[in-house]
C-alpha cells in the first residue's frame, strides 16, 4: 500500500511529460538557486528523487510515525506514572479508540473550559483548511499545472505560470477570499467563548470597603481580601506537605525506623519556620486587594469609571466618583481590571514588580535577543558544525534517501531545541497569572518560530543578524528581486511541504511520547533517596498543559500551510494531516496526561489574532511574486498589493470584538494595568488596622494554591 502511494504521487508530479525532453520548462538559475540555499546546509537542497522528494520523505515519515505509536503503546503499559490517570484499559492499542470516545463535556469537567476552547478553536482551523484544500487543490492547483515553464514539482506551483498569464487574477481572488474564511471561522469561534467576572483586583488601602458604599450608591460590597507576600510560606508548606507525606510511609526494619526519625526531625523543623513565617506574614502586606461584589453591573460600572478617566497617563475625563475617603487613598491613581480566578495567579509572583521586575524582564529578553540574533535558524548552526566537518561524514554517504530525509528531520529537531530557550525565559519573568505567561510565551514563540521557519528560509537568510544587514543595506532593492525569487522556486516549495509532512507525524508522535517529561520522570526517580519519595515522585509528576507553548507551535504550522496555500497548493492537504493529528494528540493528552489548568480569555483572543496573520503573510507572497515577475505593478496579481491595506483593515475590523466589550464595560483592558498582567493594577501600598477583612482566609488560600 505504502509503495502504491509512492508511485501515485510520483507518476501525478510527472505527469504530462514522458521525457525529458518533451517537457517545456525554463531551468532554473544555477548561481540564483546556489544565492538561495546559501544560507541552508548543502543537503537541503532537495534533488535526486522525482517531484521534490515528497513522496519519499512522506514514507519515511510514516514508517516513523507507525515506529513511534508502537513505542507509545509499549511505553504506555510500563511507564504509565508519568501520565495523570491510572491505565483505565489492559489492551495494546485501546487508547486509540479511547481518543474518539472522548466527549467534550468530560474533557470540561476533567481538563476544564480552556481544554474545550483550544480543542474547539482546532475543529474551527480544520474546518478552514478543509474548505481551502477543496479550494486550492480542487482549483488553483489545475491552474498551476496549465502553465508550461517548469517540470516535475514545479508544475504544482505558481512559479509555472507566465507574468501575462490572465489566471493570475483567480489567485489573488482566492486569497482575499482566504482572509474572509478566517476571519469567518475565527468569529464563528470566538462567539463561543464565554467568561463569568464579577470580581475587581485592586491594589488598595483598609478603607477600600468604606470608599464603594460612599461613592457609589446600592454597592454591595460581599467581601474584601487584603494580598500579603506569602512566597515564602508557600514554599515552607510545601515542603513541609511532601515531608509528612514520606513521614508517614509504610516499611519495616531499622533503615525504616531511622529514615522515619529523620523526616519526622525535618518536618518538625519545617513546622517551626513555618509558623514564625506565618506571623510575619501580616506584617508584609502587598497593598493589593481582591474586592467581590454583589452583581457584574456594579463591578462593570467601576471598571468603565476608572478605566475611562486616563489616555496614555494624559488627563483627558472627569475624575472617578469620591468619597470622603478619596484624598485619602488617592484614588485618581488607582487603576481596576478583572480579578482573574484564584487558580490563576501565581501567588509567590505577586511581591515581584514596579521597577524591579522592568528590570529582571529586560535583561531576560536582551539576553535571549542577542542570542537568538545571531543564531535563528538550524541553517547557521548547522553552518557553524560545516566548519568543523561535523556533517561530511553524511555527504559522503551520497545516499539520496538520507539526503531528503535528513535535511526536514534536522530542521524539525532544531526548530523544537531553539524555541525551547524562548520558551522558558517566560517562567525566568516571574508573571502575576499562569494567562499573562502562556500569553507571553505565545506570541515569543511565534513570532521566533515565524521567522526561524518560514520568513528566513524562504528568503535565502541564515539569521536575523543577515535579515536586518541586507534589510537596512544600500543594495536592499538591487538584491530584493533576487531574494523574493528564492520564495517561488520549486524546491523551496518542496522543502515546506516535507516540513509540514514531518511536523504532521513525526511532531505528533513525539507529543504523546511526551519525552521530555519521560526524562524528567526518570531523573526525579533517580535523585529520590528513599522508597518513599520514590513514591511522592509518582503521585506528583504531572504538570499543567501548556496552552503558549501549544498555540504558537500549531500556528506556525498553520501560517506555513497558509502562506503557501497560492503559490504552492499541494502544501494544503498535509496541512489538514497535521491538524487532525494535532487535534487527535491534543484530545488524548489533556485528557489522560497534563493537569488542567485556569486561564483567561485573553489567550484564547491572542491566538485568534494570530491565525488572521497567515493568510495575510499569502498576499504578501503574491505580492513579492508580481514584484519578482515584472518589477513594476503590471501583472494582474499585482492588483492585490493596491488591496491589502484595506484587507487589513477589513480583518481587524471583522476580527476585533473588543470595541463592542469596551463600550459595554465588560473588562477586555488592552493597554492600562500592570505591565506583568492585565489582570492585577497598581496604587500605593497601604494598610489601615481597622480593616482586617480576609485575611486569615486569603494566606491560607495563597498557601494551598
Amino acid at each position: 500500500m505504502l509503495r502504491v502511494l509512492i508511485l501515485i504521487m510520483a507518476s501525478w508530479g510527472a505527469q504530462g511529460c514522458t521525457d525529458s525532453e518533451s517537457c517545456p520548462q525554463v531551468p532554473p538559475n544555477n548561481a540564483s538557486k546556489d544565492f538561495c540555499y546559501s544560507a541552508r546546509i548543502r543537503s537541503t537542497v532537495l534533488q535526486g528523487l522525482p517531484f521534490g522528494g515528497v513522496p519519499t520523505v512522506l514514507a519515511l515519515d510514516f514508517m516513523c510515525f507507525l515506529g513511534l505509536l508502537v513505542v507509545f503503546s509499549f511505553l504506555r503499559k510500563v511507564a504509565w506514572d508519568y501520565g495523570r490517570l491510572a491505565l483505565v484499559t489492559d489492551g495494546f492499542c485501546s487508547w486509540l479508540t479511547a481518543i474518539f470516545r472522548i466527549k467534550d463535556e468530560e474533557i470540561r469537567e476533567k481538563c476544564g473550559e480552556d481544554a474545550v476552547h483550544y480543542l474547539s478553536f482546532q475543529r474551527h482551523i480544520i474546518g478552514l483548511l478543509v474548505v481551502v484544500g477543496v479550494l486550492s487543490v480542487g482549483i488553483i492547483l489545475p491552474v498551476n499545472f496549465s502553465g508550461n515553464l517548469l517540470g516535475d514539482f514545479g508544475r504544482t506551483t505558481i512559479a509555472n505560470l507566465n507574468a501575462d498569464n490572465a489566471l493570475l487574477w483567480l489567485h489573488t481572488t482566492f486569497a482575499f477570499l482566504y482572509l474572509l474564511l478566517t476571519v469567518y471561522s475565527m468569529r464563528r469561534h470566538t462567539s463561543k467563548m464565554h467568561y463569568k467576572e464579577d470580581d475587581l483586583v485592586v491594589e488598595t488601602y483598609p478603607s477600600l470597603l468604606f470608599f464603594h458604599r460612599h461613592a457609589y450608591e446600592n454597592c454591595a460590597v460581599l467581601e474584601a481580601r487584603i494580598c500579603y507576600n506569602v512566597a515564602r510560606l508557600m514554599y515552607l508548606n510545601s515542603e513541609r506537605y511532601f515531608l509528612s507525606i514520606i513521614a508517614r510511609g509504610r516499611g519495616g526494619g531499622g533503615a525504616f525506623e531511622e529514615a522515619v526519625g529523620y523526616y519526622t526531625k525535618l518536618e518538625a523543623q519545617l513546622k517551626d519556620d513555618y509558623r514564625k513565617e506565618r506571623e510575619k506574614v501580616n506584617r508584609k502586606p502587598l497593598g493589593m486587594a481582591f474586592v467581590t461584589f454583589q452583581n457584574e453591573s456594579i463591578t462593570a460600572t467601576i471598571l468603565k469609571d476608572f478605566n475611562a478617566c486616563k489616555c496614555q497617563g494624559c488627563q483627558c475625563r472627569q475624575q472617578p466618583k469620591s468619597s470622603q475617603f478619596s484624598a485619602k487613598l488617592h484614588t485618581h491613581n488607582w487603576t481596576v481590571n478583572y480579578a482573574p480566578d484564584p487558580q490563576n495567579v501565581y501567588w509567590e509572583h505577586l511581591s515581584v514588580g514596579g521597577f524591579s521586575w522592568w528590570i529582571r524582564c529586560l535583561i531576560i529578553n536582551l539576553v535571549l535577543f542577542l542570542l537568538l540574533f545571531f543564531l535563528t535558524t538550524p541553517a547557521i548552526i548547522i553552518s557553524t558544525m560545516d566548519k568543523f566537518n561535523v556533517t561530511k561524514p553524511v555527504e559522503y554517504l551520497n545516499n539520496p534517501i538520507v539526503t531528503q530525509f535528513f535535511p526536514t528531520l534536522l530542521l524539525w529537531s532544531f526548530s523544537a531545541l531553539l524555541p525551547t530557550i524562548v520558551y522558558y525565559s517566560a517562567f525566568l519573568e516571574a508573571h502575576w497569572t499562569r494567562s499573562g505567561e502562556n500569553r507571553t510565551t505565545m506570541h515569543k514563540c511565534y513570532t521566533f518560530l515565524i521567522f526561524m521557519v518560514l520568513l528566513l528560509p524562504s528568503l535565502g537568510l541564515s539569521s536575523l543578524d543577515v535579515f536586518f544587514r541586507w534589510l537596512f543595506d544600500k543594495k536592499f532593492l538591487a538584491d530584493a528581486t533576487m531574494r523574493f525569487e528564492c520564495v517561488y522556486l520549486p524546491d523551496n516549495g518542496a522543502f515546506f511541504v516535507n516540513y509540514v509532512i514531518a511536523s504532521a507525524f513525526i511532531g505528533n508522535a513525539m507529543d504523546l511520547l511526551r519525552i521530555p517529561g519521560l526524562l524528567m520522570y526518570m531523573i526525579r526517580l533517580c535523585l529520590a533517596r528513599s522508597v518513599a519519595e520514590r513514591r511522592n515522585v509518582k503521585r506528583h509528576q504531572a504538570y499543567e498543559f501548556q496552552f503558549g507553548a501549544a498555540y504558537a507551535w500549531m500556528m506556525c504550522v498553520f501560517t506555513v500551510v497558509m502562506t503557501y496555500s497560492i503559490t504552492c497548493p499541494i502544501i494544503v492537504p498535509f496541512g489538514l494531516m497535521y491538524m487532525l493529528l494535532k487535534h487527535l494528540a491534543d484530545r488524548y493528552n489533556m485528557y489522560y496526561a497534563y493537569l488542567p489548568s485556569k486561564l483567561d480569555k485573553k489567550i484564547h483572543s491572542g491566538a485568534v489574532n494570530q491565525v488572521v496573520a497567515a493568510p495575510i503573510l499569502c498576499l504578501f507572497w503574491l505580492l513579492f511574486f508580481s514584484t519578482v515577475r515584472s518589477g513594476k505593478m503590471r501583472t494582474p496579481s499585482a492588483g492585490h498589493s493596491i488591496c491589502w491595506p484595506l484587507q487589513m483593515y477589513i480583518a481587524q475590523v471583522l476580527q476585533d470584538p473588543s470595541s463592542e466589550e469596551v463600550c459595554s464595560g465588560s473588562g477586555e483592558d488592552d493597554g492600562q494595568g500592570s505591565s506583568q498582567d492585565e489582570e492585577i493594577i497598581n496604587v500605593e501600598n497601604g494598610l489601615n488596622e481597622d480593616f482586617q477583612s480576609g485575611e486569615d482566609s486569603l494566606i491560607d488560600n495563597e498557601v494551598r494554591h
